[in-house]
């Protein structure tokens, strides 16, 4: 009888351990890479290149409401001059970029200061403190500038506590409205007469533009900590609750939700925000996978692993995904397939997002370290001693690069003889 007890137990044990191995291994199978193809849910089309509103250069964080961070029609090239035209102190950390309207540069440092700079000369316009936390671009447009804030300090103290976003007036920097939401580093979507922002307390949020009334709101399952996307007539974002979603703009409804792969240890969760183009949704997970998901259907179509975190929200030219990842390389990732164009040995964690001008990429790296690179093959043209999050944004004569705590306004070294070979190609 004991004997027969042993061989139970034995055989009870055996099949534990064989349950517990199938499991590990269909967990393994479950999160494995998937490679995707061109002929299912993907538009061979490339994005219609945006129109600024009047006196508006870049409106907000990835530049339009699709997130590519790639303006069309813009030539500046590296290499760039040493010595910037003029540089802006911050007085603080600079996490995000600024936009650009209006003659004026606007941006917000970490303890929650909102600055107007003069293009031009980098003088200080108007400023407004906070005394907030702050971790997010402003938008504008409408001659408003739209800022997201997170608590008052101490930055991590989430329970209990509330954010802000406020509309200012572009030119004076007077508060127009500002609503109250939960703690918010969800740079602000600006989607035709909304203003649309994510929070810690798990919504999502619309606001008319003019007047700050609550159009819509969504309650989702996590920490919402990117911005907002959008294409047609669909909102997209990412979840700490491990899933995607897309709503429509209209009404905030669900139009569907999409997980990131489950995994041996702890599913990928998403801060990035996600850039849509050629009918796919693409965004990076702390899982270090790149994914695209359909933006009709809400299916993977593929997904590809790097070495570590994906915090850098992805830029989106040409038919290459453009992301950094903590593992310290850099990304192009086919649109299409997800198979790796090309990869960079940055020789630092990436946690900012890249911007794409004129074909060069550029990004910064923790280490204090920019890049420029040739968008085609990941060949380096440029960098620059100094950045730490955000890259660059950019006007049509100059770049601006954002230093841990300065704004520098770069000019190329060279621009006459730029001009000089367009008027030759002009005139051939």
């Amino acid at each position: 009888m004991r004997n027969r007890f042993v061989y139970t137990a034995a055989g009870l044990g055996v099949l534990l351990i064989a349950l517990g191995i199938a499991g590990v291994l269909y967990r393994k199978h479950q999160g494995r890479d998937i490679r995707g193809n061109s002929t299912i849910e993907f538009v061979e089309s490339e994005p219609k290149p945006v129109k600024e509103p009047p006196h508006v250069t870049w409106p907000m964080y990835g530049y339009d409401a699709a997130r590519l961070r790639a303006p069309e029609g813009n030539n500046l090239r590296p290499p760039f001059r040493q010595f910037p035209v003029w540089t802006f102190r911050g007085r603080s950390l600079l996490e995000f970029p600024p936009v650009i309207a209006y003659g004026r540069i606007y941006i917000v440092n970490n303890p929650g200061t909102v600055f107007a700079v003069s293009e031009s000369r980098g003088k200080l316009l108007w400023q407004y403190r906070s005394h907030r936390c702050a971790a997010a671009s402003p938008a504008v447009g409408q001659h408003l500038v739209f800022v997201s804030l997170l608590n008052k300090p101490p930055c991590n103290a989430a329970n209990g506590a509330d954010g802000k976003v406020i509309a200012f007036d572009a030119e004076t920097g007077r508060i127009r409205w500002q609503r109250t939401i939960g703690p918010s580093e969800s740079s602000p979507l600006l989607a035709g007469n909304l203003v649309i922002v994510g929070d810690w307390s798990h919504n999502v949020s619309a606001f008319a533009a003019a007047t700050g009334k609550l159009r819509w709101r969504f309650h989702a399952g996590g920490l919402i900590k990117g911005a907002i996307a959008l294409a047609g007539n669909r909102v997209y974002f990412g979840s700490y609750d491990t899933h995607v979603y897309a709503l429509n703009v209209r009404t905030g409804k669900q139009v569907w939700r999409a997980s990131s792969q489950p995994r041996i240890g702890r599913t990928g969760t998403f801060y990035a925000n996600p850039a849509v183009a050629y009918g796919r949704v693409y965004i990076g997970a702390t899982d270090g996978k790149m994914y695209s998901f359909g933006a009709t259907s809400g299916k993977l179509r593929w997904s590809n692993g790097t070495g570590n975190f994906i915090y850098s929200s992805a830029a989106v030219w040409r038919r290459n995904v453009l992301v950094g990842s903590y593992d310290g390389s850099f990304y192009s990732f086919d649109a299409a397939t997800g198979d790796v164009r090309w990869r960079f040995g940055a020789g630092g964690k990436i946690s900012g997002s890249p911007t794409v001008i004129n074909g060069v990429v550029y990004f910064s790296t923790l280490n204090g370290k920019t890049f420029g690179l040739d968008v085609r093959n990941g060949h380096k043209l440029w960098s620059y001693p100094t950045g730490q999050y955000a890259a660059v944004i950019a006007s049509h004569y100059r770049i601006y690069l954002v230093g841990f705590s300065k704004l520098y306004a770069l000019i190329e070294r060279h621009p006459a003889k730029r001009s000089a070979r367009k008027h030759a190609k002009g005139s051939s």
